[in-house]
């Protein structure tokens, strides 16, 4: 293919010559062109590519905001309305979490940075996790298919956030049961706990912000379903 095009050139340029015969013409145009060349290549791999590039990862990122908020409707609220209840400082952050639809972007900004420095701490010995290794459990093919998905990994916290999740089933699941474990063994697993919970609930206030930037009915469903908010209701009063 290259070779043609540049026989093509040279054969309309020969054609040129056969019709006008002046090759000082034909020089200022092909120097002129040749200067422009670079500012072309420019253009083209820098600009160009840029936009096209940019648009292609929004695509992306669009089709991995539907990926978390299936997450969240499928396996994220309940975990959070399940293990929230067993933070013991909770009440520091809870009234921040519980969001309206005026919340302005730089509220989410201020609570994300209010988030990053709380103490999740998860009081295990009133964890059942016999429940959690059956709710995980559940929900393991779930897990899977989420991480088969090729655009994961243009998501860094969320590629995380499954990892802790996925590794948090499996710990629960390689268990036969969970009622006589060494207070060594809870530990580590408490340790599993907060790393999962700590995941989802960063993400969780990243997901909100984008509902309400961008899908104001999405939103609205899950400030009514806020697992923060104990008086949320479904139901549209």
């Amino acid at each position: 293919m290259g070779l043609y095009l540049i026989l093509s050139s040279v054969a309309l340029y020969l054609f040129h010559y056969a019709v006008f015969e002046d090759t000082h013409h034909i020089l200022i145009y092909m120097i002129g062109d040749l200067a422009f060349l670079p500012i072309e290549v420019l253009l083209v791999t820098l600009v160009i590519h840029r936009l096209l590039s940019s648009r292609e990862k929004r695509e992306v990122m669009e089709k991995m905001n539907m990926v978390i908020g299936a997450f969240y409707s499928e396996v994220g609220t309940r975990m959070l309305a399940y293990l929230s209840d067993f933070d013991p400082k909770l009440d520091e952050i809870r009234n921040e979490l519980i969001m309206t639809q005026d919340w302005p972007d730089k509220r989410f900004t201020n609570v994300s940075t209010r988030l990053r420095k709380h103490d999740y701490r998860i009081e295990i010995q009133k964890v059942d996790l016999q429940y959690l290794r059956s709710y995980f459990g559940d929900k393991r093919d779930f897990l899977l298919r989420l991480l088969e998905n090729p655009n994961l990994l243009e998501h860094e916290s969320f590629t995380e956030l499954l990892r802790a999740v996925f590794h948090l089933t499996e710990e629960l699941a390689k268990r036969d049961e969970m009622k006589h474990l060494p207070e060594s063994d809870i530990r580590h697993l408490k340790g599993d706990i907060e790393r999962a919970y700590r995941s989802v609930v960063y993400e969780w206030l990243d997901y909100m912000k984008y509902l309400k930037n961008n899908y104001p009915y999405l939103f609205s469903l899950a400030i009514r379903t806020n697992p923060f908010d104990h008086s949320a209701s479904v139901i549209v009063k």
